[in-house]
């Protein structure tokens, strides 16, 4: 029968696509689209937000900003809250989590809705003074933009995964204008294997995102500061002793958070974690006002010797009498920021990790060389440290200390600070590392058993599922069964393992060929042997919820060929080693 002409303009398109362009080069046509659309959303969630920002804090409030602080959060959060309910009318997640969460569960397509959802909500969120950044967000949108134009184009579920990394990399380049880090930070954060098939896609998302900002924007570094000194080889042991600082306050950082999150979910209904979470963060931005928004200004202050600029508006402001003061006041923002930052999230507010990590490692940096510089023997550069504390708690909040260093490196345009990020990203990796085995975006993921890393193997035991390898075709019998009925069911089978069930279908015990073979031509035995004397329990069982490393752990330890599947004890087929090795050999293949 001959197929039908498709009569869509897509299907059409699709047609003349597969016979005019290569798959190769329609990628990398893609590509370059995604960094364009996804460097726009970037674009246009950073000056809309900075438009909002720039509205609350006119000359219309000045007189009134301080009250006001108290307000501002709740009207933001409360319109995010009013977005999700009334027009997404979906869940609007953490961006990143969310999106290695789709990859590792759901073959790569993301809902429609992300497209849009986290750009506007996260707008309000920010604009109003949610103290979470915007590049979490950005992430998703183009994410999200990647996987509804692979699903469109019917590409399978690696090139999907590639467009998806492809529109990431140009979010994070243009709202950066970082494309090589945005490069780096794909890999890093979404285990992408660097092969040359998807590194030229990846360099042309990348550049065309952040062509789509300069062209915008201008060519303009995020932050602002007045030199970069040279490296001292005295400076070095402070540097170690940063990057250990770090790797405590990234620590910190992760615990405080999920402990907050915990305890704040324990709240009933959105109007009360909208209450509580809005007026926490109320009272903590008009007590410090750099709470307020992602903090970049704060950062441009402390790089260019202002800091008491950064509380110019507060109360606070006509104490700062002394260096101590104005030192004390920072460490308040670096002990208070994942405060304000849990209370945005637990409230209802959609934003990211990116900036209260900078603003984080930027007043740590601060605080410590201004320590030392006040001292009489030490003269430690301060822009150095603050630059290289935002790379040292990139390294260990985000476990990306490749994305810290080239961040850090092209952002500021210091390149010459590359000895120093390197070497307190490192040390700050590593000792985070220690108490922290994953990231703040994939310590949930890892506890369920859903996080995709460069580890192969891990990587296809978590796309495995449970379902695909699960054979049902076994003949169930019943314990009370004796050998002449038994015979008679053996003679209609196929299989060589017989499940035993009772009336509830609970699984009791297993019997196989070898079991009874011997005494299938005895007759006299037909009548006075019962399976429930013959059979024995199974060396192992799997649980419907086990996770496939686990479902390979118990084949390992038992040395069973096939193994029984419950749930709750209820019998649902058996997994065998030969048909799990053919599925994970088909997706190794469809992943490499």
């Amino acid at each position: 029968m001959p197929h039908k002409k498709p009569n869509t303009p897509l299907g059409k398109f699709l047609v003349w696509r597969a016979k005019h362009i290569s798959k190769p080069r329609f990628v990398l046509i893609l590509s370059v689209l995604l960094g364009f659309f996804s460097g726009l959303v970037a674009v246009f969630i950073k000056n809309t937000t900075h438009y909002i920002q720039g509205l609350l804090t006119s000359e219309f409030f000045k007189d009134y900003y301080n009250p006001y602080y108290f307000v501002f959060p709740f009207i933001g959060i409360l319109i995010t809250l009013l977005l999700k309910k009334y027009l997404i009318r979906h869940k609007v997640r953490d961006g990143i989590s969310s999106t290695l969460y789709t990859i590792s569960r759901r073959s790569g397509i993301i809902l429609p809705h992300r497209m849009y959802g986290s750009v506007i909500t996260s707008i309000f969120t920010v604009g109003f003074g949610g103290s979470v950044g915007l590049e979490g967000p950005a992430v998703s949108t183009g994410a999200a933009l990647g996987s509804n134009l692979g699903k469109a184009m019917h590409l399978n579920y690696k090139t999907r995964i590639l467009l998806i990394s492809c529109a990431s990399a140009g979010a994070i380049a243009a709202m950066f204008n970082a494309p090589i880090a945005a490069i780096i930070f794909t890999i890093e954060i979404f285990s992408l294997d660097l092969v040359f098939s998807s590194l030229i896609p990846l360099l042309l998302a990348s550049v065309s995102g952040a062509v789509t900002s300069l062209l915008l924007l201008g060519n303009d570094y995020l932050f602002e500061f007045k030199h970069i000194a040279q490296l001292e080889i005295s400076d070095v042991p402070f540097y170690i002793l940063l990057g250990v600082l770090c790797a405590l306050a990234s620590v910190y950082f992760t615990r405080i958070h999920f402990w907050l999150n915990e305890k704040l979910s324990k709240i009933k209904g959105a109007f009360g974690s909208l209450a509580f979470g809005s007026l926490a963060l109320g009272v903590l931005i008009f007590i410090i006002p750099p709470l307020y928004g992602e903090g970049y200004d704060t950062i441009n202050h402390l790089l260019n010797g202002s800091a008491t600029d950064i509380v110019s508006g507060s109360f606070l402001y006509e104490y700062l009498e002394s260096h101590w003061i104005v030192l004390a006041l920072v460490s308040g923002l670096v002990l208070l920021k994942v405060f304000a930052a849990s209370f945005t999230i637990s409230a209802g507010g959609v934003g990211g990790y990116f900036a209260p990590t900078l603003f984080m490692g930027a007043g740590l940096g601060f605080v410590f060389s201004a320590l030392f510089s006040y001292s009489p023997y030490f003269d430690l550069p301060t822009n150095n440290f603050t630059l290289v504390g935002m790379a040292g708690m990139m390294a260990g909040i985000l476990h990306s200390p490749l994305t810290a260093i080239f961040m850090i490196a092209e952002i500021t345009g210091g390149y010459q600070l590359f000895v120093p990020l390197m070497l307190v990203s490192a040390i700050s990796f590593l000792v985070t590392k220690r108490f922290n085995e994953h990231s703040i975006y994939t310590e949930k993921l890892a506890k369920r058993g859903d996080l995709l890393t460069h580890n192969k193997d891990q990587v296809i035991l978590t796309l495995l599922k449970l379902d695909k390898v699960l054979e049902c075709n076994f003949t169930t019998i019943k314990g009370e069964m004796n050998m002449g009925e038994l015979v008679k069911v053996v003679s209609t089978c196929t299989r060589n393992i017989f499940p035993v069930v009772n009336e509830k279908n609970e699984l009791k015990g297993i019997l196989t060929l070898d079991d009874f073979r011997h005494l299938m031509f005895d007759q006299t035995l037909y009548e006075n042997t019962f399976v429930y004397e013959l059979m024995s329990p199974p060396p192992a069982t799997i649980e419907r919820s086990d996770t496939m490393e686990t479902v390979m752990k118990k084949f390992q330890d038992c040395g069973a060929w096939n193994l029984p599947v419950v749930d709750n004890g209820h019998y649902l087929g058996f997994v065998s080693k030969s048909k799990l090795f053919s599925v994970y050999r088909r997706k190794l293949i469809e992943f490499s």
